[in-house]
């Protein structure tokens, strides 16, 4: 199995690369900033790191978006954090044109959040939280079940998806506010916290992952 962690820049590829390399050791782990290696790949992840518009800009300078358009269609997809948000049409992130993959919008953390005792709630949102999944994955195999408390996940984030469709949300987390930590529809899942950063449960998200066949 090849398993490509798309290079276009930016993110912490080398700590995702270096996860799955621990959680399956019998797949080929290539880090690569070439279309070909995309189209050539069994499944792909897109990590992310960095102000939405610096990584699209990066994205689209290495001649990437249409191989990935042909492999979000195909093969096992997962992004994480701004790998899920370049996912949906747009971003308030400086007003950020996305891939349109998914339907739905990237909007900013309000500035004036408390959390359940009033206190003010720093932006960006960064530390670990709660991950309550909403529906049924193979993602959340051996880490939490739907209507369970929720196993707690790095986070490191300004800016929160708002998928159109519902239907696609995997999991919600609350900051303020519920929103949308993951969603999954068809062959394509998307994470906004961090597995590499989020010890023994990120790594079993990964493995779950590498195992999954949409």
């Amino acid at each position: 199995m090849k398993v490509l962690v798309v290079d276009y820049g930016m993110g912490n590829l080398r700590s995702v690369a270096k996860a799955v390399e621990r959680v399956a050791p019998h797949a080929q782990v290539v880090v690569s900033d070439q279309a070909q290696a995309l189209r050539d790949a069994d499944r792909v992840i897109i990590p992310g790191q960095g102000a939405m518009h610096d990584c699209m800009r990066e994205f689209m300078a290495r001649g990437l978006h249409d191989a990935l358009l042909k492999v979000a269609a195909e093969k096992p997809f997962l992004g994480i954090c701004v790998g899920m948000q370049m996912l949906f049409d747009h971003s308030e992130e400086g007003d950020t044109p996305g891939l349109g993959i998914l339907p739905g919008r990237v909007r900013r953390f309000p500035a004036d959040m408390f959390d359940a005792a009033g206190v003010p709630l720093k932006v960006p949102h960064m530390g670990w939280n709660e991950v309550l999944p909403v529906k049924p994955h193979p993602l959340w195999q051996g880490i939490a079940e739907q209507g369970t408390a929720g196993e707690r996940f790095y986070f490191v984030h300004s800016y929160y998806c708002d998928p159109a469709d519902q239907a696609a949300v995997a999991a919600r987390t609350v900051y303020g506010l519920p929103f949308t930590c993951a969603v999954a529809q068809a062959n394509i899942a998307a994470i906004q916290f961090h597995p590499e950063k989020s010890a023994a449960a990120g790594l079993r998200l990964l493995a779950n992952f590498i195992d999954w066949q949409p």
